[in-house]
């Protein structure tokens, strides 16, 4: 139960918070902090249990026809992003509530991030496959709300939609692998998945799931070609792009496979499509992050980087490779999310985040440029911060890769060198610059803006120098949850001069040397034309811009106002669907009864078709009303036929009164119109004939099959002790079914009232025009 205590708090955090802005004044930040603080000292208490190898669980059956439950789990490794996912937002939540402070919809700023929280905490202790995928969705929803919470802004709402749809649409892909999963490995268990992984890895489902499963990870932390909306979401405000894209929602991905991997790691696939992607999106999004002028944008490509290098490291498959993975991804975000806030700091306070215009802020902004030149010296990987450690193993994993080493090492040191020139760019640069201006108007922003990025910087510090303190209780169980056996981690500052250190060094001044030509890069970006179809950005603009008119067309086709039209789609569809259907005619017990039928029965049948014929072939509406009616009085005959008197009676009734209002009204119509082309008549005869056949071979077929146990004789033996009614029919339609009777009286109500208001506005509308 304590598993599932994280989510339901945060949850009634987020119906609660809108209350906040009206009781806590400027407090709000604070007091909204205390709950993720309280969870992260929770999960803190549960570090002794997991490193000595203990799992916290919880369960409850929740759809148990479908073997699916509500299940959680805290390991290793959903303990590190927890841990994460509450410490980052205890210092986001304080953050916003100095960024926001005095907007008018505050309140509903901490209920949206709060159910994004809780999303994200509900993703990594879920158990089971769908309640991952509920979590999920959950987190795509909410990160819409967040993206797109200055919704007077154009940029604001585009942003938000491009993301949801990416990540919604990869998501629904997901679910399907997810359903793959479960059919091949018998269950929907993670806990139960991860050990089953030889026969997930050698099922035939294992390459479509696989795929599918990728498609949802690779959109969730946007690896190429789905990168794009990442850098479109920096139209969020910082406390939002500060927790979901540095620390949470774009490593959900990240986490999947990492969590998966016992389950569907160590094959060729996996290894070249983890790899691949990765390696490619490591490049890219270094490349794009170099020519950026804007801070948010810098930090939001070299996220995407960040992203890429996470990716490839898990598709590695290697003990190595997993360790640097948690390793990095403990160090990206803390110096990410740092600067997040660092960058949303220098906008609040100077009114710009364009680097060109920013220099010399070290003066009036002691405390936020102490925490940026501690998150980007980690960035950089410079000793002691932690980020050295990271990159280290990083180096040290891609040399041992089990193939591509050397094109790995090149792409990872071209990519971290870009970062370093970024690192400087938005993290250095601005404080340390020189110029004859900075911003007038610049100054130290209040406590809470400063306060969580120098936690975060001086964070990087601690574990660089002390890496023990993460090493063992932290990073060593969550590598054992990846790799699914016992890792040794031992992280050190120091490992003498070799190869890694070497590259280090090489990285850095590549770095440096790509700062001081920054302007040349940008130049030559300026000049470099590519067309917008050849960029997955720019195809998916032109598919939203061609949405509307292909829609309109579409709807054009389909919603012609024919009625004719509609039947003929509705009834081919069906005779599609139904013609796959095998029927074996020789197991129908009702055909076999056929030769039991009464020649008075053949006669009315045969009445019955001829009326049916003389209602398509009458040139009168009046002969085939009467037409109408026959075929309904035999419908009555054959009820009393087989001894149903009731429902002859009601049919009666009904034929009756229906005939009488067609009399009546067709007299208003007008006369009938040109008949169809013979062709268009065969066509629609044919349509027509068919699916008669169809329906009555299936109400043959329908009568002979007995799906459960027979109803009937509880309806009679019941109708009189506990309806009162010896009708069983009636005692049926207003007790044992009352609700479906009130329905379908409902629906002809509505449809009543619809007409009435038509026949009223047409009079309105006549009244006007006369």
């Amino acid at each position: 139960m304590e598993m599932l205590l994280p989510i339901v708090l945060t949850l009634l955090a987020a119906a609660l918070s809108p209350l906040l802005r009206h009781i806590s004044g400027r407090w709000g930040g604070w007091i909204a902090s205390v709950l993720p603080a309280g969870l992260f000292v929770f999960f803190l208490s549960q570090l002794p249990t997991v490193q000595a190898g203990g799992e916290r669980t919880f369960s409850v059956t929740w759809i148990p026809s479908l073997g699916i439950s509500l299940a959680f789990r805290l390991d290793g490794l959903s303990l590190l992003f927890a841990l994460l996912i509450a410490g980052v937002g205890t210092l986001v939540v304080i953050y916003a509530g100095g960024y926001l402070g005095g907007h008018p919809h505050r309140g509903r700023f901490y209920a949206f991030l709060f159910l994004f929280m809780s999303s994200m905490l509900g993703v990594v202790l879920a158990d089971n496959l769908f309640l991952l995928f509920v979590f999920w969705e959950l987190t795509s929803v909410a990160s819409f709300l967040l993206i797109g919470f200055s919704h007077e802004k154009e940029e604001a709402r585009r942003s938000a939609l491009q993301a949801l749809l990416i990540t919604g649409l990869g998501g629904l892909a997901m679910m399907a692998g997810f359903i793959l999963i479960a059919i091949a490995g018998g269950t929907s268990e993670v806990s139960e998945l991860l050990s089953r992984g030889d026969l997930l890895r050698s099922h035939e489902l294992y390459l479509p799931a696989l795929l599918l499963l990728l498609l949802g990870a690779f959109t969730k932390s946007a690896q190429a070609p789905f990168h794009f909306w990442l850098p479109g979401a920096m139209a969020a405000p910082a406390p939002v792009s500060a927790y979901l894209h540095s620390a949470t929602m774009v490593k959900a991905g990240v986490y999947l496979l990492a969590r998966l991997n016992p389950a569907l790691g160590g094959t060729d696939e996996w290894h070249y499509l983890l790899t691949l992607a990765g390696g490619a999106t490591m490049v890219i999004g270094a490349l794009l992050a170099g020519p950026q002028t804007d801070l948010k944008r810098l930090l939001g490509y070299s996220t995407v980087s960040a992203l890429g290098m996470l990716v490839m490291l898990i598709g590695l498959s290697t003990d190595l490779a997993a360790k640097a993975a948690l390793v990095f991804l403990v160090v990206h975000s803390l110096y990410k999310a740092a600067l997040f806030m660092v960058a949303g700091t220098i906008d609040h306070e100077t009114g710009t985040r364009d680097v060109r215009q920013l220099h010399g802020l070290m003066r009036v902004m002691p405390f936020t440029a102490i925490a940026a030149v501690l998150a980007a010296l980690s960035m950089t990987g410079f000793p002691p911060l932690l980020g050295f450690i990271g990159k280290e193993l990083m180096y040290e994993a891609k040399m041992q890769a089990p193939s591509a080493s050397l094109f790995l090492l090149i792409a990872g040191v071209l990519a971290n060198a870009v970062n370093i020139a970024v690192a400087i760019l938005s993290g250095m640069r601005p404080f340390i610059g020189r110029g004859k201006h900075h911003p007038a108007q610049a100054h130290e922003g209040t406590l809470t803006l400063w306060l969580g990025p120098l936690i975060l910087g001086l964070s990087g510090l601690l574990l660089g120098l002390f890496p023990d303190l993460i090493g063992i209780p932290l990073i060593e169980p969550a590598v054992r949850s990846v790799r699914a056996e016992h890792v040794d981690v031992d992280l050190a500052l120091w490992h003498g001069i070799n190869p890694v250190l070497l590259l280090s060094i090489l990285t850095i001044v590549v770095g440096v040397v790509l700062y001081l030509l920054r302007h040349r890069a940008r130049d030559a970006s300026a000049r470099l034309r590519v067309p917008e179809l050849l960029l997955p950005g720019g195809v998916y603009r032109r598919m939203i811009a061609a949405l509307p008119a292909f829609s309109g067309r579409l709807v054009g086709v389909i919603h012609n106002g024919n009625l004719r039209s509609y039947l003929f789609t509705i009834i081919t569809v069906f005779l599609i669907l139904a013609a796959r259907t095998f029927v074996d005619l020789a197991d129908w017990p009702v055909l076999s009864r056929l030769g039991d039928v009464e020649f008075y029965s053949v006669g009315l049948v045969v009445l019955m078709i001829a009326a049916t014929l003389m209602v398509v072939a009458s040139r009168t509406r009046l002969a085939a009303v009467a037409a109408l009616g026959v075929l309904g009085f035999g419908i009555a005959a054959l009820y009393v036929i087989y001894s149903a008197p009731d429902l002859a009676i009601t049919q009666i009734l009904v034929e009756t009164l229906t005939v009488v209002i067609f009399l009546f009204v067709i007299r208003h119509l007008p006369r009938f119109g040109e008949r169809s082309p013979r062709p268009t008549q065969f066509r629609d005869g044919v349509i027509a004939v068919l699916s008669g056949t169809m329906v009555a071979l299936f109400s043959l077929k329908a009568s002979g099959v007995q799906m459960d146990s027979a109803i009937s004789s509880y309806f009679a033996e019941n109708s009189v002790p506990a309806a009162y009614g010896r009708n069983v029919v009636n005692v049926i339609l207003v007790d044992f079914r009352a609700l479906d009777t009130l329905g379908e009286a409902t629906v002809l109500a509505v449809a009543a009232i619809g007409v009435y208001a038509m026949i009223k506005l047409r009079k309105h509308h006549g009244r006007r025009a006369g």
